[in-house]
């Protein structure tokens, strides 16, 4: 029986992460994310996968796999959903998230939540989830068992020995998947080129804490929405200078909310308020997580940045975190931005000032460390540009990994008869820009 993998997006860019399994002429889908134009995508608002390949065939597709909650794995669901509505399994955290999104769109959509070690059986994919570190609660790995071996996606992962939410990349579990056997690992390769091993996200928990304490006015953290963890750090600082906090932004509203009922965000009694009380109250004594970290025009913090937010006018008294770095494509506008508050006198911090951001990725050393535990028989880097990609075949050389294949997207992944083949350029896999909500 044959087993194909095919590479929609991902391989070649940071974004538009989605992969098709084909089991026996049956396809399912690993995530379904999008990208963030590029600075010359003038008039571009998302740039998707293109899903030919996969509505040619709509009648053959099973089902869709998550592996975490992020925008470039979940973001582009809706666009394919209005299509073909198929089932969707992921942990509680990546099912909610994707539900928000999706019903937007006026999509209902088939959401199945899956328990993390659960194996789950839909037509001839069988799969299970391992929990990874990465920037998001109930981020996973994915282990498809298939007619050809184990087909194993790290999902987007660091071995962050301190992590917020407790619960580490389980390499006892990933150990347990590699004495089975696996066939192929697709791995993350963000962060291949740097060295050594990414610093705990527990370590800007501790910078933030030191800003907020000796700022004399208002605060300002903004970062992603679904970076739960780095929320989670910034109510924590907040807090413990004494300080009530308002969000402010849709998608932090939204996330916030759904993160709270599921018990992964933990708000103390008191401490989050309205944003009309906030700027009522004094200075020194508040904060505000808000979304704008990538310079998006008319997120929060553009718009206060600008002098143009309806409720928040920032003053020199006031201290802006940038608590992220800027998604490939964005730096100009994140400049922006930054230029913009230091003409306002605001004091700023980001993450090439200080320590207030790091990656969700793992670097070298671990996915050294982690090819070691799952010992593969073969490996396709994933989740990256072309140079991550390459470098991280090269880890893989180095790891002593028997086959190692660097792909790109519209290659497909071939593995039949115990033998692996690629096939380039086999399906298409180009840009499909969005303009509103119009392809």
């Amino acid at each position: 029986m044959t087993v194909k993998i095919g590479f929609l997006g991902g391989l070649g860019e940071v974004g538009r992460n989605c992969a098709s399994v084909d089991i026996d002429g049956e396809l399912a889908m690993i995530d379904c994310g999008l990208m963030f134009p590029e600075e010359d995508m003038l008039g571009v608002d998302l740039v998707l996968p293109d899903f030919t390949s996969i509505l040619d065939r709509r009648d053959d597709l099973n089902c869709i796999i998550l592996t975490h909650g992020h925008e470039d794995h979940i973001g582009a669901l809706a666009f394919l959903l209005r299509d073909v509505n198929v089932p969707i399994y992921g942990t509680a955290l990546t099912v909610e998230f994707a539900r928000a999104r999706v019903e937007e769109y006026g999509i209902t959509p088939d959401l199945r939540v899956v328990e993390q070690y659960e194996w789950v059986d839909h037509g001839p994919f069988r799969f299970t989830f391992v929990p990874v570190s990465h920037s998001i609660p109930d981020a996973a790995g994915v282990a498809f068992d298939t007619p050809e071996g184990i087909v194993l996606h790290s999902g987007d992962f660091k071995l962050d020995p301190t992590p917020i939410d407790g619960v580490p990349t389980d390499l006892r579990s990933f150990a347990t998947i590699g004495k089975k056997g696996v066939r192929l690992l697709l791995a993350d390769s963000t962060n291949a080129e740097r060295p050594g091993f990414v610093p705990s996200e527990t370590t800007v928990g501790v910078r933030l804490d030191e800003i907020m304490s000796k700022a004399t006015g208002r605060v300002i953290v903004a970062c992603f929405a679904s970076h739960v963890h780095r929320v989670q750090q910034a109510i924590n600082a907040a807090v413990s200078d004494g300080r009530r906090f308002a969000f402010i932004g849709r998608s932090m509203l939204r996330n916030s909310d759904i993160a709270v009922d599921l018990g992964v965000l933990e708000i103390p009694d008191g401490a989050l308020v309205d944003l009309d009380a906030l700027v009522s109250m004094p200075e020194e004594e508040t904060a505000i997580i808000s979304t704008g970290s990538q310079g998006e025009p008319f997120a929060a913090l553009s718009l206060m940045s600008a002098g143009d937010h309806r409720s928040v006018k920032l003053t020199e008294r006031d201290t802006v975190i940038i608590s992220a770095t800027p998604i490939p494509g964005n730096e100009t506008k994140v400049s922006r931005v930054i230029n913009n508050l230091y003409r306002l006198g605001v004091t700023v911090f980001h993450g090439r000032n200080t320590h207030v951001h790091v990656s969700g990725h793992a670097a070298a050393e671990e996915l050294k460390t982690f090819y070691n535990t799952v010992r593969p028989d073969a490996l396709v880097p994933v989740h990256g540009e072309y140079r991550h990609l390459v470098t991280n075949a090269a880890i893989g050389r180095e790891m002593r990994i028997p086959e190692v294949e660097v792909c790109e997207d519209g290659d497909v992944v071939i593995l039949e008869d115990g033998k692996l083949r690629v096939e380039r350029q086999a399906i298409p896999a180009g840009y499909v820009y969005v303009d509103g909500t119009e392809i």
